[in-house]
């Protein structure tokens, strides 16, 4: 029985050539590029490399380019580090005090997206306990931010705003690029976590005008455990770890060489591919959506249908119980939510565009990727329809 993957906003499968990228890394090549000698050398040519194959990608210079592990600690170091360089009084390079309220200068204000990723959620909420105020802005019943709301909300003191480029959970695409401009007009800077976006949109950071970016390997085929922050030049960040530094002093520890190499292969790929790929995933997802209504008499609801969404994305209410499906469908790999306290991010997601929690227990996100086939979709609709008689409502 063999398995039909429609998760890829989860993970993705690593490429083959990025696999074969990799292998030398792992003992040839196993030394650090700090290393004194010439093997290591060719360590450190591969790094700069990979650097040059992300920055290609995003359409900036290499040197913007910092490599993380993963894009939880791409999002943490874009939020924490740049809060750490900045404050509502005094210098802008003087670091955050734990406890804002005892000096004389109102706390920093920062602004997020209600829909946010867990990384920059949780982020925020620690610049809370750093004594920063912070607004979490919400969505439409569509899943979109207004910028108007953002810009209502700016204050004198508000130095950071997070924004998302796409959400992995609906796929609605975010107006980055109008907020952004608004808030360099105020002197706001501006976070986007991007890891839902790459390898399904085309990305141009000068384009987006943010200043920190953050993208992560396993979402695009390239290996899990590493990732990478883009970092606008001239701009400065803080460390948010210690010990022997790293990626021009903004981390610290041993490079992953492999996985450093396997993104930069991945990167390089994704640059090459993602344009034609984008019309066989909206081709997919379509087929997909006609196939259920068929075959469910429309019993079916497409969340953020009418709003501008990822082309491998589509988020359905059905008309039964999700887990019930998944359970008979048991070759079918999809995303459904896990748990409603506390809640895990696809149930935030759904409770932040106005679903009740029995709809989010019928609902089904399915993602499809670079090897999803029509044969594969098809039979994905024979399973839910089989799953649906099988269930009741």
């Amino acid at each position: 029985m063999s398995l039909i993957y429609l998760d890829f906003n989860r993970t993705t499968p690593v490429a083959p050539s990025v696999i074969e990228s990799m292998q030398s890394f792992w003992s040839t090549h196993f030394m650090l590029p700090s290393q004194s000698h010439v093997h290591a050398s060719a360590v450190s040519e591969a790094i700069e490399t990979a650097r040059e194959g992300v920055s290609m990608l995003l359409g900036c210079d290499p040197f913007e380019v910092v490599f993380t592990s993963g894009g939880t600690e791409a999002n943490n170091l874009g939020v924490l580090g740049a809060a750490m360089l900045c404050h509502a009084g005094g210098e802008p390079h003087e670091l955050v005090p734990s406890y804002p309220c005892n000096r004389d200068v109102p706390p920093p204000h920062a602004l997020v997206a209600e829909i946010e990723d867990d990384a920059v959620i949780c982020a925020a909420k620690h610049l809370q306990h750093l004594g920063w105020k912070v607004d979490f802005v919400p969505c439409d019943s569509q899943g979109v931010v207004s910028v108007e709301d953002f810009e209502s909300r700016f204050e004198l003191t508000t130095r950071l705003v997070c924004l998302q480029l796409a959400n992995p959970i609906l796929g609605t695409i975010q107006p980055i690029r109008e907020l952004a401009d608004r808030c360099h007009n105020h002197g706001i800077r501006v976070h986007c976590d991007a890891t839902a976006a790459v390898g399904r949109l085309p990305m141009d950071v000068n384009q987006l005008r943010v200043d920190t970016l953050a993208l992560s390997a396993h979402k695009f085929y390239g290996p899990k455990g590493c990732g990478a922050l883009f970092v606008r030049r001239g701009l400065d960040l803080h460390p948010i770890s210690y010990g022997e530094s790293r990626e021009m002093g903004l981390r610290a520890g041993s490079e992953n060489v492999p996985g450093i190499v396997g993104l930069g292969a991945a990167a390089s790929l994704t640059a090459r591919c993602v344009d034609e790929a984008q019309a066989t995933l909206e081709e997919l997802c379509d087929r997909l959506v006609t196939g259920l209504r068929s075959t469910l008499d429309g019993q079916i609801t497409v969340l953020s249908e009418n709003a501008n969404r990822l082309p491998n994305t589509v988020t359905v209410e059905m008309g039964c119980e999700a887990r019930r499906i998944q359970k008979a469908a048991r070759q079918l790999v999809v995303a459904r939510a896990m748990s409603e306290s506390p809640p895990d991010e696809f149930t935030r997601v759904l409770r932040s565009i106005g679903r009740t929690d029995r709809q989010i227990g019928r609902t089904l996100r399915f993602s499809v990727g670079w090897t999803t086939s029509r044969e594969q979709i098809d039979r994905a609709v024979d399973l839910i329809a089989e799953a649906c008689e099988c269930a009741s409502p």
